[in-house]
């Protein structure tokens, strides 16, 4: 039988990339493999994230947003094109990242991956006694969700000590709440009232006067000549800062409404968000809320065990899903488990669990260090999982740093041979084998393995926990040794973020530095969060004899036009708002007469685009040399003093808290996952930083995966032996080389693998 002639069509099997600058990258061209796993290497701030996400990526995005209607695209994000010549053979990209997936309270892990969807139609068929549509399963709609708590589960409540000192009197400033201070126009209508002495402390109220005082609803009353509206403090306070529709703005007012409010379980429905009718349904003897209340794991045998015909495709889809959810380390969620809640590793496998069973095929899908947060026993199932998305005809780009990963790759492109201005450039591309042959940093420390300490630190004390119960841990009982590094491991899900981070940070002198979000805006930057800028103001500031506040772009210096942003956004109505580089002072941030002022030669601008790096060789010392060294010490070096917060990675923005922590007194640090987003050449000068950490006095107690802190520790703690209610015991801790000899844990198992014994 004779072959079909090849089709033109067949022909188009590679992601062409041709002269990509965006970001760092130097002119990059490559070609990509379609329908193969290609992962992408470098170290930290080498152009991978610029070259996937920045072009490849956003240029697939921006050309399917294109397709729509003005009126549609008026509802997208704008996206630029990206800085490239050309860009060959895209095929549409789905981007799954680790972006947390909001804090809406009405999102949980089962609305967001459908399975409570399927679930209450499953209940709204078989569930005794009927109670009608699926939708009088739904805690977000009002034919199903508890009238008292609005399908929450909870209710909130004031903290009366948060609003009142009662021990003043209204006269000596008893009320707390900002804008009610004496004199001010809500403190006069309540004095203005006469309903109370103004002179009397308000533990002297009678109970009626204090009813009256927090509790009375908006009430007319005659007042000398005047009619006044009066209502008590907590209606009030709950009408000015609680109602829904608006979100406090102001810092000292969210600060406040963060104290103030407290939430307790919803006593009408128990916390399950539905109403009496909807709980009443049952089948097999469980609930709606009971069933996703339970460990995936279990709810998925549940579900193995309803036969009924009539909804058996419907319990087919169900199934395969809660088996993905178990497959990819996620069978400890609940489906009630609000996304908020979740990690960023685990809701970019939450996301990914909804791309397993769809139809599409011949996409690109493009993962951002998937392993994040996954032990090595998850690992080998997250990589089944990339090659069975591979394997249905699709393109998978991978941005990872671990050798298990890279080990199954079909083809490997390596960015570097640095970061920042020293990277940018394909140093290679081809299969693993020849990546391991080849002379660059990834394929140089590929098979890079360390090793077991020859001799342990010896603690000088101990940090007891006794009777931790969070979550899945029970009754845990464990000594933190002191003056030693010492990881916190276990697989996914098995209780140690619960044991430390439920513990620890209430400790005097401990500090905890984590990946999550900075609090800040788009002009946040390296340089003004850790305080470096203030320095650099005052050097600019005496070398020019004006007044530092010049050399802010938040302050006076600012160009007016962007005002210090550098950027112009408008608002095209019907079409996506545009940013665009601010034709005043072409993205300087900065006026004319400040950037006429130099030190050494150089404007503030130019300062502030300089990498930590070069910024270390323009200040050779004083206080802006000690912020800089400390952010190069934590592997920082290739980031850009004016670069913005926001475009930061969960690993960078641990690592720029550590370098601030760095300056302070602190003796013990928490760290979460501190390898996250690190080349494996980068994980060696991090365990040399932990070294000079507690080599300086401290503890450090890293909740860590990666063998290579396993190895390097002075104690382990490993809690397992599995995931959720199959979690939460300590199944060893000692010395790194007594669980290699001796451990039968899986972190045993993996760690003796990984040290070659």
């Amino acid at each position: 039988m004779t072959q079909p002639a090849r089709s033109i069509a067949d022909s188009h099997d590679m992601i062409e990339v041709r002269g990509a600058r965006e970001n760092n990258l130097a002119s990059v061209s490559v070609d990509i493999p379609k329908r193969r796993l290609t992962v992408f290497t470098g170290v930290s701030g080498s152009g991978k994230s610029s070259l996937v996400f920045g072009t490849i990526a956003a240029e697939s995005q921006r050309m399917i947003n294109e397709t729509y209607s003005a009126f549609l695209q008026s509802f997208m994000p704008s996206l630029s094109r990206p800085d490239v010549d050309s860009l060959r053979n895209l095929s549409a990209a789905i981007v799954v990242d680790q972006e947390r997936m909001g804090a809406n309270s009405r999102s949980t892990v089962g609305t967001a991956t459908d399975a409570y969807a399927m679930l209450r139609i499953v209940f709204s068929r078989l569930g005794q006694p009927h109670v009608g549509p699926a939708g009088a399963f739904s805690f977000n709609l009002a034919e199903g969700m508890c009238p008292t708590c609005e399908g929450l589960g909870r209710v909130s409540d004031l903290d009366v000590d948060q609003l009142v000192d009662v021990e003043r009197s209204l006269n000596d400033g008893a009320i707390t709440v900002p804008n009610f201070a004496v004199d001010s126009w809500y403190w006069q209508s309540i004095v203005g009232s006469g309903l109370f002495d103004p002179d009397v402390k308000l533990q002297d109220f009678t109970a009626q006067q204090w009813r009256d005082f927090l509790h009375k609803p908006a009430t007319k009353m005659k007042v000398g000549n005047h009619t006044i509206t009066y209502e008590g403090l907590a209606v009030k306070v709950r009408r000015l800062y609680l109602s829904k529709d608006k979100e406090p703005t102001q810092p000292h007012i969210k600060a406040f409404v963060e104290r103030a409010v407290t939430f307790a379980t919803c006593g009408d429905c128990a916390g399950a968000r539905l109403n009496r009718a909807a709980l009443s349904a049952r089948i097999a003897g469980r609930n709606i809320a009971e069933c996703s209340a339970m460990q995936i794991s279990d709810l998925a045998a549940f579900v193995r065990g309803i036969d009924d015909p009539s909804v058996a495709p419907l319990v087919s889809n169900l199934r395969e899903l809660l088996d993905s959810l178990v497959e990819i380390g996620l069978g400890y969620l609940s489906l009630d488990r609000e996304s908020g809640s979740l990690s960023g590793g685990e809701a970019q496998r939450v996301k990914m669990v909804r791309h397993l069973g769809s139809s599409l095929t011949d996409v690109t899908y493009v993962f951002d260090e998937p392993t994040v947060g996954l032990h090595p026993h998850d690992i080998a199932r997250m990589n089944g999982l990339l090659l069975r998305l591979r394997d249905k005809g699709n393109t998978v780009l991978v941005v990872e740093h671990k050798p298990e990963t890279i080990a199954i790759a079909d083809h490997v492109v390596d960015l570097g041979p640095g970061a920042g201005p020293d990277g940018g450039r394909i140093c290679y591309a081809g299969d693993v084998a020849g990546l391991r042959r080849a002379d660059c940093l990834t394929g140089r420390h590929l098979d890079h393995r360390a090793r077991l300490r020859d001799r342990v630190r010896t603690p000088t004390g101990h940090l007891p926990i006794r009777g931790a119960d969070l979550h899945n841990l029970r009754g845990v009982d464990v000594d933190v040794p002191l003056g030693v590094l010492t990881v916190v491991t276990g697989v996914a899900g098995s209780g140690k973020s619960s044991l430390i981070h439920g513990c620890l940070p209430r400790r005097e002198g401990v500090v905890v530095v984590d990946q999550s979000p900075i609090r800040g805006s788009r002009r946040s930057n390296p340089a003004t969060y850790t305080g470096l800028l203030d320095p650099v103001r005052a050097a600019f500031a005496r070398a020019n004899k004006v007044r530092p506040a010049l050399f802010s772009a938040n302050s006076e210096g600012a160009c007016p036009k962007c005002r210090g942003i550098g950027v112009v956004y408008t608002d095209l109505a019907m079409m996506a708002g545009v940013a665009s580089v601010c034709e005043e002072c072409e993205g300087r941030r900065f006026t004319p007469q400040v950037l006429a002022y130099t030190l050494r030669g150089r404007n503030i601008s130019e300062v502030l685009g300089m990498s930590v790096t070069e910024a270390q060789g323009f200040f050779p010392s004083g206080p802006a040399r000690a912020v800089l060294d400390r952010l190069a010490d934590v592997g920082l070096g290739y980031l850009g003093l004016g670069q913005p917060l926001t475009t930061l990675s969960g690993g960078e923005r641990q690592r720029l808290k550590l370098a601030i922590h760095m300056g302070e007194k602190a003796h013990t640090y928490v760290l979460d996952e501190p390898t996250t987003g690190l080349h494996l050449a980068d994980v060696d000068r991090l365990l040399a930083l932990l070294d000079r950490l507690v080599d300086a006095g401290n503890t450090v107690v890293v909740i860590e995966h990666h063998q290579a802190v396993m190895a390097h520790a002075d104690w382990i703690v490993d809690l397992g032996p599995g995931a959720g209610h199959d979690g939460g015991r300590i199944v060893f801790t000692g010395t790194p080389a007594d669980l290699v000899a001796h451990g039968d844990t899986r972190t045993a198992t993996h760690l003796r693998e990984y040290v070659g014994r």
